[in-house]
This record gives C-alpha cells, structure tokens and sequence, in this order.
C-alpha cells in the first residue's frame, strides 16, 4: 500500500508544478495512430499515394514478477492507394510493412501470447503483410471490410487496451460498423487475427469488440460534457477445423463508467478529464486464465494544457482476481513473466502516472514523447516500473490521377 499512496502523492506533485509552470500535453496517442473515419468528399475521383509511417524507440524497465523488461527499438510503414469512385464508397490497397532495429526474423502475431497458437510461422528481413479496407459510408454509418478503424481509433478505456500495441501487433482485419449520433457513439468490430485451413496445425482466433458510448449532453458545445462507456472485448479461440489439442477458448473483458470531460474557455487548460470504471473478466469456456471470474475498479484525472503536454494519473484495484486481454500487464493479478508456472496474485494496487508531449506539425505529422509511470503491490511482489518513449509519425500523400 505504500507504493500506492507513494504514486499517488507523485502524481499529485506533478500536477501541481505543471499547473505553475503552465505546461500540459496533447494527447499522445491520438496524435500519433488515430485515423480519421469518414470519407473526404474533396477525395472523390482522385487517385492518391499514401505513406503512412510510424517510427518510434520505446524502452521498458519492468523487471518484476509481472513483467521483464524490454525494448522496442524500430518502425512500420502502410504504403498504399486510395480511390474513391463516388462520396460514399472509398478503396485502398497496399502493405504493413513492420521492422526493429536490428531484427532479421519475425513471427506471424498478434499481441502478446499470440505464439501459443500461431507461433509457427516465420517472416525474414521484414514483416509483411498485405493492406486492403473497402469502405462505404452512409449518413451516420460507416461500414468498412478488411483492414479496420482499429487500436487507437477504439477509443478504449486504459485498462481493457495497453497503447503500446500501436507499436507492436498486427493491422486489425475483419468487419466493422461505426454508428455517429448524437447522443450515442457505437464502435463495433470483428478482428479476425487467425484463419486456419483444414489440417493446419494452430487455432482459428478472432476478437469481438463493441465501444458504446452513451452522451447525455443535448448541446456538443457545451463546456462540460457527461459520457457513459460501456466497452466489452471477447476473444474466441478454436472452431469445427481445429486439429489442436488446446480446445475451445473463450474469454472476455467488460467495463461500465462514467466520465465527465471540462474545456474551460479562455483558459491554459484545454480540458481537465475525470473517470471512473468498473471492470470485470469471465472465462466462459477453456483454461486460458487460471480462474474464471474477476473484478477491478479504475479512476483517473488527466489535463491538456496548451495543446501540447498532457498529465494523466490513475488507480487499478483489483480485490481478489481480474485478467485483461489486451491492457498492461500491470493491471491484472496473472504474471505475464512466469505464465508458464501459472503465478498468479490474490488482488493487485497499480497507481499509475503518464506524462506525454506531443506536438503537430499538421495533420498527420506528429512528433510525440512520453513516459508512464506504475507502482503495484501485491501480497507476493511490489514495484514500479516504468517505461519511456520517443515517436515521429509522417503520412504523406501524393495525388496520382484527378477525373474530370
């Protein structure tokens, strides 16, 4: 409990000081991997190349019983074309081109135990994949088929989607429909991360989303904004060509929350952020996790100030059990570093802080840094790592051909 409160009080003391100093953030990631969804209507009838690259150096220290440390040192690139014949359909064909310094073999994954399942299959030099999203847009729907709006674009809360897999998994790819209205934002998504044919020797895999987002302010204008999210995220593993001997599994995560958003007029302080969840994870079939049921609570504050820094603290408390799929590992009372002898904890404390600066040179040029901050404690381990990272996106593109 001391590293909680010790976090707690950092966490204090930075806001402080940034509110003396007038510093603040733009939101890091957002910056970074968020794509805009709908369909530019100047678009239509033009041909375009795009690049759409990422580069970036993300150093861990998390030695703990949780987690090793590690280094993410590298960069990927989506060369692609766009076309769209009329303003409610859009085409785009082209590559995911991955690569760390230094690396000369990759495996075929996706986040971060993918190698239990689909670990057999190698790439050398880079690794590649192929890129394609056909798109159809309609008044307040968005239809897309391939490469999705993923990651990022998701918006999830922090605890159910660790950011740092912008860096490092695979394109999400399936289906998905995007519904905009205004008192209801819905994000619902199929990423199909694993396609078995008959006699393969790993697990068909897919992941369902659904984002929901309840707004209860009438006026978008409005200084102060209240939002309801209710987030559910289920992993399905296994299917009638399976020739494993893993089984079927089927996890899931959910959250419920309430969020209350201020942007001050006239103010240094764009917005100041409050939120609160609750969480919960089912293992509805298979053994997977080594228990079925958990729960946690998580609450956070964050501010922008000045468009380009941003402070962010939180708590995860978990008061017997919880497992996420996709968020930190520091969020969850199973060690990711001995999986294997199945160390699990009995309830888990994480205070966390994250600092982030991230400047735009214009729409699709950011340049962005940040370091996170977590202090856990448990009845069998106590830490707090943290990890530190810089990052420069570029997306340009290049008109090819222009109908008359």
């Amino acid at each position: 409990m001391k590293q909680v409160l010790k976090t707690l009080v950092l966490g204090i003391i930075l806001n402080f000081q940034f509110s003396i100093f007038n510093i603040a953030k733009a939101d890091v990631w957002d910056s970074l991997c968020v794509e805009p969804y709908r369909i530019d209507t100047a678009d239509v009838g033009v041909l375009k190349a795009e690049i759409n690259a990422l580069a970036f150096f993300q150093n861990n220290e998390f030695s703990s019983k949780i987690q090793k440390g590690y280094t993410l040192p590298g960069g990927w690139l989506q060369p692609k074309l766009t076309y769209a014949p009329i303003n409610k359909v859009q085409l785009e064909v082209g590559a995911h081109l991955m690569f760390y310094d230094g690396a000369n073999r990759y495996p075929c994954y996706a986040y971060h135990d993918i190698a239990t399942w689909k670990g057999n299959q190698h790439q050398h030099a880079v690794h590649a994949l192929p890129y394609f999203r056909a798109q159809a847009d309609f008044k307040r729907l968005t239809l897309v088929l391939g490469d999705l709006y993923g990651a990022q674009n998701h918006n999830l809360i922090l605890p159910l989607f660790n950011p740092e897999q912008n860096l490092s998994t695979d394109p999400e790819m399936g289906f998905q429909l995007i519904n905009d209205r205004k008192h209801n934002h819905l994000d619902m998504w199929i990423n199909w991360q694993s396609f078995i044919f008959n006699l393969d020797s790993h697990q068909e895999a897919f992941t369902v989303g659904i984002n929901n987002t309840l707004r209860w302010n009438k006026d978008k204008s409005r200084r102060i904004q209240w939002e309801t999210p209710i987030q559910i995220i289920l992993q399905h593993r296994g299917g009638e060509l399976d020739t494993t001997a893993t089984g079927v599994q089927t996890v899931v995560n959910g959250a419920i929350g309430a969020r209350m958003t201020w942007r001050p007029t006239k103010s240094k302080l764009n917005s100041l952020r409050a939120e609160a969840n609750v969480l919960g994870s089912w293992q509805q079939h298979g053994t997977l996790w080594p228990f079925n049921t958990g729960m946690a609570i998580h609450t956070a504050v964050s501010m922008t100030m000045l468009k380009n820094l941003n402070l962010e603290v939180g708590y995860l408390g978990a008061p017997r059990q919880f497992a996420n799929l996709y968020g930190s590992p520091f969020f969850g009372t199973i060690s990711i570093r001995h999986k294997d002898t199945g160390l699990t904890f009995k309830g888990i404390h994480t205070a966390y802080a994250n600092i982030g600066y991230a400047y735009t040179f214009a729409p699709g040029y950011s340049l962005a840094a940040q370091l996170q901050v977590y202090s856990f404690h448990t009845k069998k381990a106590e830490g707090t790592p943290f990890g530190f990272g810089i990052y420069l996106r570029i997306d340009p593109s290049f008109v090819i051909s222009r109908k008359k």
